[in-house]
């Protein structure tokens, strides 16, 4: 037809390619309403305000030819709102520009995942801690290259019972519209892998091939440094006074260790995230293994749900123990192994429910505890001069990104951002210089007498 179809046509096309995935909603066949994700296009050219994704399909259509739908472009999110109840909570999303969007749900714990192309955040830096209805809460941000992820963290298990893109009514830009109905465990697909989204639809991860890695270790005489800023991208990690995000701060923390140990000339540092995205703890793991890593330096703020939160202050260094030192320690660790889940991964059997690999690990560990626990007394004494430190400054947990096999590792918590006074004193440049020196310090102290023992 020349020209292209009519634009009545044209918003057909569009509502077709979005129920296409939706005749499960409501249904009561085999396959969950969960497992199944729900997927629509904007068609940028001429689709209407009421083109709408509804629980039946549409009419049939003589193409779907990829020729027909608008190529997705780099869009800003400039609003979110949630409206609504508990009987029915609808999230809005306001765009730029309109993009391919996948919208599905996972269970373990109930959350609703909306992932995008490249698409950025101009938000309110509180957007998010609290939800309405339906919605507890919710988090945004990079979750892989080129790739953006919202999560929102339901009350429960719960239907999309409707998902549509269509024209803002300022007339400029595009609003996404998730429609959310509570359910229950059974219809939900509880028990039966509902909640998991389709194999072939699965929203790209950091991978060993695409995270970023060390050079090849031509020079056996030049340790290998893996920095890990904790968090990244959807996962902010703890936020403290001025609305201070863990991630940032580390991050700022890590480049500037980076820079102190590359100055020296005498190491090679990998960085596990080298902007802003997310990095699941399995791919941590998987580019400090590629690197063939001499140390792992994981580097993390804390935060204390505590009546004595404001006055509670200074660094911690952890090391590995299944067992941990206290009951702080298990509780930081906990909160630190779930940023998968926070990221909205759908994290099933791995490496946690596999009992021989878990033996093997810990075999393999104790051939390093040994060094992870002089690094950690080095870094102690080196931070000692510098920084505040905690009242027990040396502490040990079930921390997952430091299951390294065959190097030393430890995670800092730099100290607490609940507290506002360390939070505020954190966010100095001074500061974060200081702490930097400290931990370029202990890496060159640390090696400096492994090669005196080695002589």
């Amino acid at each position: 037809m020349p020209g292209g179809l009519p634009k009545q046509v044209r918003a057909v096309v569009a509502a077709a390619l979005a129920a296409a995935a939706l005749p499960w909603l409501g249904s009561s066949d085999a396959i969950a309403q969960s497992e199944l994700p729900v997927i629509f296009q904007w068609l940028a050219a001429g689709a209407s305000a009421e083109t709408v994704v509804e629980k039946k399909t549409s009419d049939p259509v003589e193409t779907t030819s990829a020729s027909l739908i608008a190529a997705s472009h780099a869009s800003e999110a400039t609003a979110i709102d949630v409206l609504g109840d508990q009987k029915e909570t609808v999230f809005q999303l306001t765009l730029t520009r309109g993009v391919t969007a996948e919208v599905y749900s996972l269970a373990n714990p109930y959350r609703v995942i909306i992932d995008l192309p490249d698409v950025g955040f101009t938000l309110p830096a509180d957007a998010g801690r609290d939800g309405r209805g339906l919605v507890q809460a919710y988090r945004y941000g990079q979750f892989a290259e080129g790739k953006a992820r919202i999560v929102l963290d339901t009350t429960g298990p719960v239907t999309i019972a409707k998902a549509a893109m269509t024209n803002a009514r300022s007339g400029s830009g595009v609003v996404l519209t998730v429609e959310l109905r509570p359910s229950n465990p059974a219809a939900f697909g509880e028990g039966t892998g509902g909640g998991r989204q389709a194999a072939d639809t699965a929203p790209a991860v950091a991978t060993d091939d695409r995270a970023p890695t060390a050079p090849p270790k031509a020079d056996q005489n030049k340790p290998v440094i893996v920095i890990d800023p904790g968090h990244g991208g959807i996962d902010p990690g703890a936020v403290g006074a001025g609305n201070l995000l863990e991630k940032n701060l580390v991050f700022a923390v890590a480049k500037r260790v980076q820079a102190q140990l590359e100055g020296t000339g005498r190491y090679t540092v990998v960085m596990t995230r080298a902007s802003d995205v997310f990095v699941s703890l399995s791919d941590r793991l998987a580019i400090s293994r590629k690197a063939e890593s001499d140390l792992f330096i994981s580097i993390h703020a804390d935060s204390i749900e505590s009546t004595y939160a404001q006055s509670i202050k200074g660094a911690t260094i952890y090391t590995l123990s299944e067992r941990a030192s206290d009951a702080e320690a298990r509780a930081i660790a906990e909160k630190e192994n779930a940023s998968d889940l926070i990221a909205g991964l759908d994290v099933g059997k791995g490496e946690d429910n596999d009992d021989v690999k878990n033996i093997l690990i810990d075999l393999m560990k104790r051939e390093t505890a040994n060094f992870s626990a002089e690094f950690s007394r080095t870094l102690v004494r080196s931070l000692k001069s510098n920084v505040s430190l905690s009242r027990d400054p040396e502490r040990a947990a079930a921390f997952k990104v430091l299951r390294q096999t065959h190097a030393p590792s430890v995670l800092v918590e730099l100290g607490y951002v609940s507290n506002p006074d360390e939070s505020r004193q954190m966010q100095s440049v001074a500061w974060q210089a200081k702490v930097a020196a400290s931990i370029a310090g202990a890496v060159e102290a640390y090696f400096a007498k492994r090669s005196d023992v080695a002589r």
